[in-house]
């Protein structure tokens, strides 16, 4: 892998790229937590430009018709099952609330996300022996 021109993450609804079988696209899924308690729903997917992986869920919560939502990070590693309705993730509802804050105006690069991925307790896609999760046989 070329980590020189690894890790620009851009939105899917931002680029000229699509979902490969549009079954797959989780955007507009709920997301739950281990608990089966509700996180929000996947607004948009992060990409890796140079790599065409997706490394983050966008996930929306609260907020009406889209006014004072609150948006998180997640790591697609945090994927435990993904079904036709929603997305779990192996983390507590506590926990992502206390992620931190994520603004994508400021955070588009490769080292923007190490605090997230800290924060999960994952570690880097561009690190020595990551294997990407195998969707959609998640374990």
């Amino acid at each position: 892998m070329n980590t020189s021109n690894t890790g620009t993450l851009l939105k899917l609804s931002e680029i000229d790229e699509t979902v490969a079988n549009p079954q797959d696209d989780i955007r507009d899924r709920d997301v739950k937590d281990r608990n089966g308690e509700d996180l929000g729903k996947v607004k948009d997917l992060l990409v890796d430009q140079s790599e065409k992986r997706v490394r983050f869920l966008e996930v929306a919560s609260g907020g009406f018709l889209g006014i004072g939502q609150d948006t998180s990070l997640i790591p697609v590693d945090a994927i435990t099952a993904i079904t036709d309705e929603e997305v779990r993730i192996d983390q507590t509802r506590d926990h992502v609330a206390g992620a931190p804050a994520y603004d994508p105006a400021l955070v588009r690069e490769r080292d923007d996300y190490v605090g997230y991925l800290d924060y999960y307790g994952y570690g880097p896609w561009w690190g020595a022996g990551y294997r990407y999760p195998g969707y959609p046989y998640y374990p």
